[in-house]
């Protein structure tokens, strides 16, 4: 885990990103023009697409030479992103975002009912496309959806809870996050005709990078600008999702009262403002940060016996990447 640069882009995943958007526009594509410009609406407004370029890199993590591009591994990506993209329809309608990645969300701009309609039919698409890379990738990506809902719901259960437990923590963005990465891998490796071994090691490499990424991501809603973000800094505490250093913060020995006396309820702009200062300040960004990091070096170490690949190493440095912005010339992650 030394670089701190950005995360190079090699060829490969230039030809799959481009053939990854093709496909995602494609299987949203109706006869029915509003329904077209609604679940196509995310798909046009961009994205990193990481879930299906570890699909197409995992299908290819044992290649020496050029890296291929397959169909089907494109195609198995495309899924797991519709299932994400499915997601944040369903998040924004419970959440009453007013935005999603710079644009007006769905449920803003056409209201409630399309979002949760279109959120479903993207959740449809997913499954016609996995039914046709197998009974095996069906009903992995059925399960992972199962474990999608399973996350949310402990998620909405521990709103505004300042007791709430790691462990329970954990346990929610195992399944709303980290799957849909281990899924990902997951197909990648089957239908690109890996042995089990192997298949079993890219889907712990996505579970470990997917862990990473959501805590990394928890951190950035307290330590980011709105403009970083696309929303406002706390959107979290806002909604009372306590995360991970919000969680250490509280149990902190210099603010962790002064926390719990100001959270399980709904904060005003002043409260946010002091809540976010205490959650900055007393070592809890660094201490989650360091778990983060255990669960991504996790997922490198479960890839090594790939060797330098030219797929393996990309995932491994997209692990990496994770932690640039926190290394590069910032002592204290708290100020970023």
């Amino acid at each position: 885990m030394g670089s701190t640069s950005a995360l190079a882009e090699p060829a490969f995943v230039t030809a799959a990103r481009s053939r990854v958007e093709g496909a995602l526009l494609a299987s949203v594509r109706t006869d029915d023009e509003f329904l077209t410009e609604v679940t196509s609406h995310l798909i046009v407004a961009g994205g990193k697409r990481i879930r299906p370029l570890f699909a197409v890199a995992a299908a290819a993590a044992n290649t020496t030479g050029e890296v291929p591009v397959s169909d089907d591994a494109v195609l198995g990506g495309v899924a797991v992103e519709l299932v994400h993209l499915g997601s944040l329809y369903h998040d924004d309608v419970i959440d009453e975002a007013p935005t999603r990645r710079t644009v007006e969300s769905v449920n803003a701009r056409w209201g409630n009912l399309t979002a949760i309609l279109a959120g479903d039919f993207l959740l449809a698409k997913a499954s016609e496309i996995a039914a046709s890379l197998g009974t095996e990738v069906a009903g992995l990506l059925a399960a992972t959806i199962g474990r999608l809902c399973e996350g949310e719901v402990n998620e909405l259960r521990a709103a505004y809870d300042p007791d709430r437990s790691e462990q329970a923590y954990f346990a929610a963005i195992s399944g709303k996050t980290a799957a849909l990465f281990a899924t990902a891998c997951r197909i990648g490796g089957l239908v690109g005709g890996l042995d089990r071994d192997q298949v079993d090691r890219l889907t712990a490499y996505g579970d470990g990078y997917g862990m990473a990424f959501q805590i990394v991501d928890d951190v950035l809603d307290l330590v980011a600008s709105a403009d970083e973000l696309g929303k406002p800094a706390g959107h979290d505490l806002v909604e009372g999702v306590y995360t991970l250093p919000v969680l250490r913060a509280l149990r902190g020995s210099t603010g962790g009262e002064a926390l719990r006396a100001l959270l399980g309820r709904p904060l005003d702009a002043d409260q946010l403002g002091e809540a976010l200062a205490i959650a900055r300040a007393d070592g809890a960004i660094t201490a989650a940060l360091d778990t983060a990091r255990a669960y991504a070096d996790a997922a490198v170490a479960a890839i090594a016996p790939f060797g330098p690949t030219p797929a393996a190493t990309w995932l491994a440095s997209a692990a990496d990447a994770l932690f640039a912005r926190f290394e590069v010339g910032r002592a204290d992650p708290g100020t970023v």
